[in-house]
C-alpha cells in the first residue's frame, strides 16, 4: 500500500513500489532531519513556493537523482538555471505522471527565494496529489480559506497535511475548520515546533479533530510514516 512519510515541516514522502514523490523537501538544516535519509531518491519534487523551508534540497536532490520538479512557472524557471529538470504549471492545472497526477491548488501566502528571500518566484500553491489510488492534498503554507470546501467536493480526500503552527500559515483553530470543509479520512499535522514561534500542542489538535469531526488525526513523528490502507 502507499505510505506517507513525513521528515518534519511541510515535508513529506509519498512511497510506492520504488516510487518517491518528495513535497517540499526542507531536509538540510531542518532540526527534526538529522541528515538526508540515504533511502532519499525521488523520481518527482513537488514545491509549493520558494521559501528556504520549503524549496529546501529540491534543486540538488533533482539534479543528483535525475528527478523532475513541479512548481509554478517562475520557481520551476529558477530552479532551472540552477541546472534542475523543472517543470511549471498553473493554479487549476494538472501534471500527469506514471504514478498518478498533481493538481495546483490556491494557497494564500507569498513566495520568494534567494538567500535574502528577494527574489520572487511567482504565487505559492497547494498540489492534490493522486499516488497510485491515493489522494493527499498538502495545502503548503496558508491560512484558512473558503474554496478549500470546493477542494474537499471535487476530490475525495483520503489523507491532507494541515498547517497548525500559526504566525506564518493557519493556527489550529482554523486547521480544524479546514477538516470540515474538506472532509478528509485523515488528518495529518505540520509546520509546527520547527521553531519557537510555532510550538503548539499537537495532541490538542487531535483530540479536537477526532471529538468533532469523522476524520482521523495521526501525528507522525520526523520519519514516520502512514500506510494509507
Amino acid at each position: 500500500m502507499p505510505r506517507i512519510r513525513f521528515y518534519g515541516h511541510a515535508c513529506f514522502r509519498l512511497e510506492h513500489d520504488g516510487t518517491q514523490v518528495l513535497i517540499d523537501p526542507f531536509l538540510t538544516g531542518n532540526p527534526f532531519v538529522p541528515g538526508m535519509p540515504a533511502d532519499m531518491k525521488p523520481t518527482t519534487i513537488l514545491v509549493t513556493h520558494g521559501h528556504y523551508d520549503h524549496l529546501g534540497d529540491a534543486v540538488e536532490l533533482a539534479k543528483q537523482h535525475g528527478a523532475t520538479i513541479l512548481a509554478t512557472p517562475e520557481l520551476a524557471g529558477y530552479c532551472a538555471r540552477q541546472g534542475a529538470a523543472a517543470e511549471g504549471a498553473h493554479m487549476g492545472g494538472t501534471a500527469r505522471f506514471s504514478w498518478g497526477s498533481a493538481k495546483l491548488v490556491p494557497a494564500f501566502h507569498s513566495s520568494s527565494a534567494g538567500p535574502n528571500l528577494d527574489i520572487y518566484v511567482g504565487n505559492p500553491v497547494g498540489f492534490v496529489v493522486r499516488f497510485f489510488g491515493v489522494t493527499f492534498y498538502h495545502p503548503g503554507d496558508t491560512c484558512l480559506f473558503g474554496d478549500m470546501r470546493l477542494i474537499g467536493e471535487s476530490s475525495a480526500i483520503d489523507v491532507v497535511y494541515l498547517p497548525i503552527g500559526g504566525l506564518y500559515t493557519m493556527d489550529m483553530d482554523d486547521a480544524l475548520k479546514a477538516v470540515q470543509f474538506l472532509q478528509p479520512r485523515v488528518v495529518i499535522p505540520g509546520h509546527y515546533n520547527t521553531f519557537p514561534a510555532i510550538a503548539v500542542d499537537a495532541a490538542g489538535f487531535k483530540a479536537r479533530v477526532e471529538a468533532t469531526t469523522s476524520a482521523r488525526c495521526v501525528i507522525l513523528q520526523p520519519g514516520e510514516a502512514y500506510e494509507v490502507g
